[in-house]
């Protein structure tokens, strides 16, 4: 007995695969035979004679079959997995796997498997997969006889003896099959039955869940056999219920066959069931069911899977092209430019003569030459994106790709240029891919057309070089055509199916409307010019000044300054916008462990703003930390800090200083230090220095780095004073740093017909308080091109600082400010300016002279 049983299960397994390969063999002999009589000329010749609206309806009722199909898989996973997986995915996947199953065969395997790729990504396993399937097929068999039962029920009169059979034996056995589908309804009821078998159970669906399906079924094989029914010749067509059933025959046939979408079976199996013989015209038709009904929903599916996957493992993608994703830019930017040439291009040169001609029935003249015209303007548009493009504008790249998908529609609705159209796309759909790319958001607007715009732009390499010259010789071109051509004689503003003449002088000007919108824009707005409102200072910001070392710090209280904050709350970074660079001033202030996060941290905030990056006055300390970021450093001079410890005015050294004190004694001048509570009452004198001291200088305010005589600032600090006869005659406000590590001075003012010796004594008073207050450094300030190189094979930056730093006495009297530091005999600390490097470090330059001292050459004025 276990012998022979093992022996039926050895016959059950290969039973179906015999006769699967049995009705494949005879399929293809009956296919063989049939192509016998008809050429593959004939028959692709009436393939193209398909009328296009049958093609139409086709791919219609093709997506209203996949509709239907998707419906099964979403009822069995709410039935079987209910909760697990998304609705979405069960309605994609449900339609995908079907396509595939109906190209390649194997339904069972290959759907299998697409479902389990699909659902697998949602914790969907083996079991869940297979009672999906189970449900779902379940339901299709279903649909299957109920359609067969609907067939035979609705039209016995078209049916010509099925082996004898009557019209009215055809309705009765319809009717009969209709009642067990009913009574199978009822008795699933409204609570899921289970069904188990050999350890598999199977969750059935409800009696509303399978009238569900089964309509679904009913809609998804009435469009299906509807799609074949639409492209067949009128000769062949019989009543549609027996065109149905036949079709319900040829396609149980397939997929018992297992060959690939049922190839021979299903063709062999529909010509036997409707009596046809090899005609050229009805094998053309089934040709072209099969790259509508499944060789393009097979590729649809593919396509959809293979998106799904890049989406799955876009970060792995984007990890393993890292390398490339400096091209990107460029990249994008030669997309907006490329689509731009080809919308102005097809602009000037339009020649679709034919196409526009279908056009002329279905859409009247003006909504053509509308679409032309407005085909122009996206591409005049997609060469000003461009440059934002290159500069990684996130704005820029919601344009383009809003710009490239209408220029698409324009083309098609110009003289349907599908070519165009699809190329366009295509672009579009390359710039999608790189969305992670462009993430900069700059305040100013990055479209502006300005002089200096359009000069930028023809530095940035022959394609944008190029835009100016395109522009002109499209139109050109245009209106050279609209001069020679046959309808010159038309004014450029008529309209006309054929009148290519006025319609390139209306493109033509469409480049002029443009431009000049876009530049009307730019000068009436002026966008980007705007000056941004001054910041104010948290009080947070000014409990980290009160708290850090460095008497610099306190430049963050100037009112004219932008913050970035360390996450904690517990160090900064000051800095301010100037051009297109991002300026900050000095190191992070904070803790030495935040320094590095806050640097880049910057780094990062000025390139998603796409503007330079900018430490100005920077010690050597973090010098790494700043090459690192693929910066250039410039040393900018040597700061003067004086250790208090053993500083005084005895010895030799000290002559000057020792003199420059005791004369002012003589002269009747006091030194004084006046307290934060009290400096507001003496503001007026101080404003009264400070506004003839301005009057003597060639210059005005500097800002920025140093502060500027504003009473809500200078009632900040303490004041150190100089009197004469009870009268300020000059004075320097005291910035202090925490744990009187440090003192600095910041604003220096005195009266032009103070003593000469003023300073000398006003600084020697200084650093005798200081010291006597504890501080252990007073720094003097910078000394601006002091210490740099002067070799031969030194930086070009060096070379050029030593010259200015020798020559420059007309200008700026670098090597007396140096010597009046040098008295004190101080400790030399370099400085220096961090910045991008090449081409990027003059316009810093320039950026930065701006924002310090009001003008670019404000630098040189004394």
């Amino acid at each position: 007995m276990p012998a022979a049983r093992s022996g039926w299960r050895v016959l059950a397994r290969a039973l179906p695969r015999a006769v699967g390969l049995g009705l494949t063999v005879l399929a293809a002999l009956a296919i063989e035979r049939t192509l016998r009589q008809v050429s593959f000329d004939s028959v692709t010749a009436a393939y193209e004679r398909i009328p296009d609206p049958a093609l139409a309806l086709a791919l219609l009722l093709t997506a209203v079959s996949f509709a239907a199909i998707a419906v099964y898989d979403l009822i069995a996973v709410e039935t079987v997995a209910p909760g697990k997986i998304p609705r979405v995915t069960a309605l994609a996947t449900g339609a995908g796997g079907y396509a595939v199953s109906n190209a390649l065969g194997f339904p069972i395997l290959t759907q299998g498997a697409f479902r389990m790729r699909a659902y697998g990504a949602h914790g969907g396993g083996l079991a869940d997969v297979g009672r999906v399937l189970g449900a779902s097929w379940f339901a299709l068999l279903m649909s299957l006889v109920t359609m067969t039962a609907l067939a035979l029920v609705c039209g016995p009169e078209h049916f010509h003896g099925l082996g004898g059979t009557t019209p009215l034996h055809a309705t009765m056995a319809g009717l009969a099959v209709l009642g067990l589908v009913a009574g199978m309804v009822a008795w699933l009821g409204a609570t899921p039955r289970v069904i188990r078998l050999r350890g598999f159970t199977l969750r059935l669906p409800t009696s509303r869940a399978a009238l569900l399906q089964i309509s679904a079924g009913v809609v998804d094989i009435t469009a299906a056999a509807a799609t074949l029914y639409v492209l067949l010749p009128a000769y062949a067509l019989p009543g549609f219920p027996a065109f149905l059933l036949a079709y319900i025959a040829a396609t149980l046939v397939g997929i018992a066959s297992h060959a690939p979408g049922g190839l021979g079976a299903f063709e062999a199996t529909l010509l036997a069931g409707l009596g046809l013989h090899a005609q050229a015209d009805v094998l053309g038709a089934l040709l072209a069911y099969r790259v509508i009904y499944m060789l393009l929903p097979f590729g649809a599916a593919i396509l959809g899977l293979g998106a799904v996957e890049l989406h799955r493992r876009r970060v792995a993608i984007a990890r393993a092209l890292r390398f490339a994703e400096p091209m990107v830019p460029a990249a994008s930017a030669a997309i907006a430019l490329a689509g731009g040439v080809m919308l102005l291009a097809s602009g000037a040169t339009r020649d679709l003569a034919s196409r526009i001609a279908v056009l002329a029935d279905v859409v009247p003249t003006p909504f053509v030459e509308a679409s032309h015209f407005a085909s122009c303007l996206v591409g005049v548009a997609l060469l000003v994106i461009a440059r934002g493009l290159y500069r990684r504008l996130v704005r820029a790249w919601n344009a383009a790709l809003m710009l490239l998908v209408l220029g698409a529609g324009f083309s098609l609705g110009k003289g349907l240029d599908w070519e165009e159209a699809t190329l366009l796309g295509a672009l579009a759909l390359c710039l999608a891919l790189v969305r992670g790319s462009f993430y900069r958001c700059p305040k100013a607007n990055p479209f502006t057309v300005t002089r200096v715009w359009l000069r930028r732009t023809a530095g940035r390499g022959p394609a944008f070089t190029a835009l100016g010259a395109l522009t002109a010789a499209s139109a050109g071109l245009g209106f050279l055509l609209f001069t020679h051509g046959a309808s010159a004689d038309a004014l450029w503003w008529q309209i006309s199916w054929d009148g290519n003449g006025p319609a390139l002088a209306r493109v033509s000007f469409a480049f002029v409307i443009g431009l000049a919108a876009i530049g009307f824009d730019s000068a009436v707005n002026h966008r980007g010019r705007r000056r941004a409102a001054e910041p104010t200072i948290p009080a947070d910001i000014a409990a980290l000044v009160a708290a850090s070392p460095s008497a610099s710090a306190a430049m963050a209280l100037l009112g004219d300054k932008e913050f970035l904050t360390a996450p904690g709350g517990d160090g900064f970074v000051m800095y301010a916008r100037a051009g297109r660079s991002l300026v900050a001033l000095g190191d992070p202030v904070g803790p030495a462990r935040l320094q590095a996060d806050l640097a880049w941290a910057f780094r990062e905030l000025a390139d998603r703003a796409a503007a330079r990056p900018v430490f100005y006055g920077v010690g050597p300390d973090n010098l790494a930390l700043f090459l690192d970021m693929g910066l250039t450093a410039l040393k900018l001079g040597e700061v003067a800090r004086v250790p208090l410890a053993d500083f005084s005015l005895k010895g030799p050294a000290r002559h000057d200083l020792r003199y420059g004190q005791r004369r002012a004694e003589k002269e009747g001048l006091t030194f004084e230090i006046v307290p934060q509570a009290q400096v507001r009452l003496a503001m007026y004198e101080l404003r009264q220095v400070s506004s003839a001291w301005l009057a003597h200088k060639q210059g005005g305010e500097k800002r920025f780095s140093m502060g500027a005589f504003d009473p809500a600032y200078l009632a900040r600090f303490d004041v150190a004073v100089m009197k004469k006869e009870g009268r300020i005659v000059a004075f320097a406000n005291l910035l202090r740093g925490a744990d009187r590590n440090e003192i600095a001075i910041d604003l220096i003012r005195y009266a032009p017909d103070a003593s000469k010796v003023i300073m000398d004594a006003l600084f020697a008073n200084l650093l005798l308080t200081a010291k006597a207050e504890g501080y252990r450094w007073f720094n003097l300030g910078a000394a601006p091109l002091s210490g740099l190189v002067d070799r031969r094979l030194a930086s070009r930056w060096n070379r050029f600082g030593t010259f200015l730093y020798r020559r420059g006495a007309d200008l700026y009297s670098f090597d007396g400010l140096r010597s009046f530091k040098h008295k004190f005999d101080p400790v030399w600390t370099p400085y220096y300016l961090i910045c991008p490097g090449g081409l990027q470090t003059p316009k810093t330059l320039l950026d930065v002279t701006t924002l310090v001292n009001g003008s670019p050459l404000g630098l040189i004025r004394r």
